[in-house]
């Protein structure tokens, strides 16, 4: 069976995707991914063996903005690029997991009949996926709450794919990739793939007492890098990472991060105790808090929002959820989507299942 993969522009719009790829390729699938040019999924995704197919592409905006207009024009194109491919391949269904680049590839598979199965991540619907889910067979969702921002009839509920290679993360290599040699527990600080300054700076100004009583992993973004704190003992700073995250994750022992749906199952995933700091309403559409408070009313997290970030509310939260850590890990094990990898697979093949039928 053939089916196309869609999605980017940002880490949580790819790395689902390529959590599914392994077993796809297991069940017989033969796996095309459509992308932008020279956005992050093509980087991620033609390292794995798939065939890449690189469509034009317009961003959609909320706000007004002359680029609106010119974008328009190359979202038309990106559509005329998605049917031409998607004539040519033909698939058996189109997998789309959101952002700009998606939607003209759900529609082209809808003009031509292919089914299309949609995945949202967060708690609402991003813009992207709204202008999607009407030509979408259907609508694989992550938290219990999104079920009513969603049509009954397409609406599944399955978790988020977690890809297999986090679970399998050796702790002792984390310790030795970071330089940590003595027994403190290790904290691990996740500003997100474009680094966060706020939380950068909150670690930075309580650095000091935070050694004191952990090692600190801190992925800051490729612009945070700190040159003057390279060699701080019990301190190690990464701009990016991708090889060695399931090594860092096992590592840890505590995580401080936002709240970007991905991360957030694959902590869960991991049954890692979490402190979760959510963009805030100035800096996003809000979807990082109602995914926050989600988990925190779910028992798996403690949430401190940004406004309320200072040095001193970040460690005395930091030492809280430590104290607390056992609570959290067994609120995590008692889920029943800590890993959505079999049920969004299970949710593809009863629809193509069903268009054979028809």
């Amino acid at each position: 069976m053939r089916i196309i993969l869609t999605g980017g522009g940002t880490a949580g719009h790819i790395t689902p995707n390529i959590a599914l790829i392994p077993e796809l390729k297991r069940r017989g699938f033969e796996i095309h991914y459509l992308g932008t040019q020279t956005g992050m999924e093509r980087r991620l995704i033609e390292p794995l063996g798939v065939a890449y197919h690189a469509i034009r592409a317009g961003k959609f905006r909320r706000y007004l903005n002359l680029k609106n207009l010119t974008d328009l024009f190359q979202i038309m194109r990106g559509f005329a690029d998605s049917a031409a491919i998607i004539n040519r391949l033909r698939p058996e269904a189109v997998f789309s997991k959101g952002g700009f680049v998606s939607s003209p590839v759900v529609w082209a598979a809808w003009l031509l009949r292919v089914p299309v199965i949609i995945h949202e991540s967060d708690l609402t619907p991003g813009l992207a996926n709204k202008l999607s889910i009407p030509f979408a067979n259907k609508v694989c969702y992550t938290f219990p709450e999104t079920a009513g921002y969603l049509p009954p009839a397409k609406a599944i509920l399955t978790g988020l794919p977690v890809r297999e290679n986090l679970l399998r993360g050796d702790p002792a290599a984390g310790r030795r990739i970071c330089g940590f040699s003595d027994p403190k527990p290790a904290l691990m600080v996740i500003g997100g793939s474009q680094g966060s300054v706020l939380l950068n700076n909150a670690v930075r100004e309580v650095l000091t007492q935070l050694r004191e009583r952990f090692n600190i992993c801190h992925i800051c973004g490729k612009n945070g890098v700190d040159p003057a704190l390279n060699n701080l003992d019990g301190y190690q700073q990464f701009g990016y990472v991708n090889e060695e995250l399931p090594d860092l994750l096992a590592m840890a022992d505590l995580v401080v991060s936002r709240a970007g749906a991905t991360t957030l199952f694959e902590l869960l995933a991991l049954k890692k105790p979490h402190l979760l700091i959510p963009l805030s309403k100035q800096a996003s559409r809000g979807d990082q808090i109602l995914n926050a408070r989600s988990f925190e009313k779910q028992g798996f997290s403690k949430v401190l929002p940004e406004e309320e970030l200072t040095g001193a509310t970040l460690i005395r939260n930091i030492n809280q959820v430590y104290e607390s850590r056992a609570k959290y890990s067994e609120a995590m094990r008692q889920s029943r989507f800590a890993n959505g990898i079999e049920a969004v697979i299970a949710v593809i093949e009863a629809v193509i299942k069903s268009k054979s039928k028809s």
